[in-house]
């Protein structure tokens, strides 16, 4: 077995790609080496190709895979993946891509992966937003209803106002406009869906994040408006709904009020790491900015060390770090470390 990365040179490759059974590699590298007609895939006989819902438009293993078809005595082409989409399309355009000719499914129960796994326990915790958080949340709501049922009366809206139709109704609307169709309505529901999904947005980081993420996301669309970026944004922050939001937040953080989630989160990890010191504990987190805020305060109980791991990139210092709440990746030797 052999492995291919870039940092092994093209002769290199080609000499190791005459004696190997089974090769490892990037898909570039293969591409490339093909390209470049360093070796063919005649003699392969079978070609596995991972993380294949990348396997759209012109990515690398689309040409490995049409050379392979055309090259190969004895072809066969496997395809996996975690995450092949909920779209039938997109499955269909791998499939096609890799000249797949049937899918099969795995679950967790089913009885060729079952023997090699662990157990898993679930256990769900309900938590009660606190009133002061749903008297934001009130005030929030009146303001997204008003414009749920804005863009309702202008026709464009007809399904549940769900963050996914949302989305979908936006793209509508600019694809239309994009085709020349700028009629007053329609740029008016354009702003109006716009604010809409921020106002979404800022209910999810209310209810599901923390206060600070959604403080700053509020103070990030002031600045949207006293730059005047956007005329919607304008008119967002100007109501009196939104402005008692922000100072109702301002005033909790002022007292030290967070999420209930971080409460009953540094409780959990208490109890674990009391029961076992040795105990290692992963915390999954939405966004980077819950995950530094949780770092922060787990750090913060006796004997216990926490990191975030948000992938390497994006390297900030301290400064900024603590200003905007963004988090500096780590390198893959960093991780390894802790």
């Amino acid at each position: 077995m052999q492995l291919f990365t870039g940092s092994i040179n093209p002769e290199q490759r080609k000499e190791i790609w005459q004696t190997a059974d089974i090769i490892f590699s990037t898909p570039q590298c293969v591409a490339n080496d093909l390209r470049n007609e360093m070796y063919n895939l005649k003699e392969v006989c079978l070609l596995v190709e991972d993380e294949a819902h990348r396997c759209i438009k012109n990515y690398d293993y689309n040409f490995i895979a049409k050379k392979y078809v055309e090259n190969a005595m004895n072809s066969r082409i496997l395809g996996l993946t975690a995450s092949p989409g909920s779209e039938s399309s997109k499955i269909k355009e791998i499939c096609e891509n890799l000249s797949i000719e049937a899918v099969e499914l795995r679950t967790r129960e089913s009885p060729d992966v079952k023997p090699y796994l662990q157990e898993l326990k679930f256990e769900k915790i309900m938590l009660e937003l606190p009133v002061d958080f749903l008297k934001i949340k009130d005030a929030l709501l009146k303001i997204f209803h008003a414009y749920i049922d804005e863009l309702k009366n202008r026709k464009v809206l007809w399904g549940p106002p769900s963050k996914t139709e949302l989305i979908k109704t936006q793209k509508k609307i600019m694809i239309s406009i994009s085709k020349g169709n700028k009629n007053f309505n329609l740029l008016l529901a354009s702003s109006v869906c716009a604010q809409a999904i921020k106002i979404q947005h800022a209910l999810e980081l209310l209810e599901t994040q923390t206060l600070i993420g959604f403080n700053r996301y509020l103070k990030e669309l002031f600045r949207k408006a006293a730059a005047k970026e956007n005329k919607g944004v304008i008119r967002l922050v100007s109501k009196p709904e939104f402005n008692y939001a922000f100072m109702k937040s301002n005033e909790m953080l002022a007292e030290k009020i967070e999420h209930p989630k971080i409460l009953r989160l540094k409780e959990l990890i208490k109890k674990e790491k009391e029961e076992n010191v040795n105990t290692k504990i992963i915390v999954f987190a939405q966004f980077r900015e819950t995950a530094s805020l949780i770092t922060k305060e787990i750090s913060g109980l006796h004997g216990i060390k926490a990191r975030v791991f948000v992938g390497q990139g994006g390297k900030i210092d301290a400064k900024e770090e603590k200003k905007s709440g963004k988090v500096s990746g780590l390198t893959q030797k960093e991780q390894k470390k802790y």
